[in-house]
């Protein structure tokens, strides 16, 4: 983009009275983006020059060569709002009944339902949803606005940040998970094992040995929780230990009913695959 054009898309902004972060986000790029774009540092695909021209109520000609004809500029806006689905007027947004995919200048997607996937292999990837929800990444990083609010963003030093309520949170649930991450319960159950073989009950070293599979089993249970993925808990190490014990003991049957219980290792996968699915449908 030559000095002439990115000069004339700062003076249209200026007019407009948009800053830089708000017309980023009414064409749904980072701001960033727009500045290179004000700066001759790169250039608008077509996609964002249509809904820039849009925006200031002039033909692409007049954006980028500085002509004008009132009457081609209003005809070509129409059509190019109705083509490419964006706003028309000050009284909302139509849409066309039918999805637009095309492939020009990279893959780009208009639902009929309003969610927007734009990959550009020059600008990046932006997704946006009908609920206003935008996803933008492009060399400049990734940028994340939810309601208005931009919520992921990444520094000129290429470090991802988050907002404080949404940091506040990702920070207590990694402390909570690195606290039990990090408790020493191999060696509780390594104390446990060898108090309960030294001292001879309930079979002794026989059995005392189960206490061990107890350890996969607590680091599984902690990662399944804070993941929320029940299917990461090692369920095939807590049927064995029910086996074991069942035998032992001679309860339900001993060794010869207790079998049974590793018929319950499928339909625990099964139960955990069922409400992935159904979790997956809702979203």
């Amino acid at each position: 983009m030559n000095i002439e054009t990115a000069n004339r898309l700062l003076q249209y902004r200026k007019k407009h009275n948009l800053s830089q972060e708000e017309l980023a986000n009414k064409i749904g790029v980072s701001r960033q983006a727009v500045s290179k774009w004000e700066r001759a540092e790169a250039s608008p695909d077509t996609d964002n020059l249509i809904l820039l021209a849009e925006i200031y109520g002039v033909s692409l000609d007049e954006l980028l060569k500085g002509t004008c004809d009132s009457e081609q500029v209003s005809e070509e806006s129409e059509s190019q709002a109705e083509e490419n689905q964006i706003p028309t007027g000050d009284e909302g947004v139509e849409y066309k009944k039918a999805d637009k995919v095309s492939f020009k200048n990279g893959i780009h997607v208009d639902a009929k339902n309003g969610d927007k996937v734009h990959i550009s292999f020059a600008d990046g990837i932006h997704v946006q949803d009908k609920d206003g929800t935008k996803v933008d990444i492009g060399k400049d990083g990734v940028f994340v606005n939810e309601n208005g609010k931009q919520r992921v963003y990444t520094t000129k030093d290429g470090e991802v940040m988050h907002d404080a309520e949404m940091s506040d949170e990702m920070f207590s649930r990694r402390k909570h998970k690195k606290f039990w991450k990090s408790f020493p319960f191999f060696l509780i159950a390594i104390l446990v094992f060898l108090c309960w073989g030294f001292s001879g009950v309930c079979f002794g070293w026989a059995l005392s040995w189960i206490v061990l599979l107890t350890i996969p089993l607590y680091y599984s249970l902690v990662d399944a929780i804070y993941k929320r993925k029940p299917d990461h808990f090692a369920f095939p190490v807590l049927t064995a230990i029910a086996y074991i014990l069942m035998g032992y003991f001679n309860v339900l049957g001993g060794w010869t009913v207790g079998w049974v219980v590793f018929l319950t290792i499928p339909i625990y996968y099964w139960i955990c695959s069922f409400f992935k699915d159904s979790k997956d449908n809702d979203d």
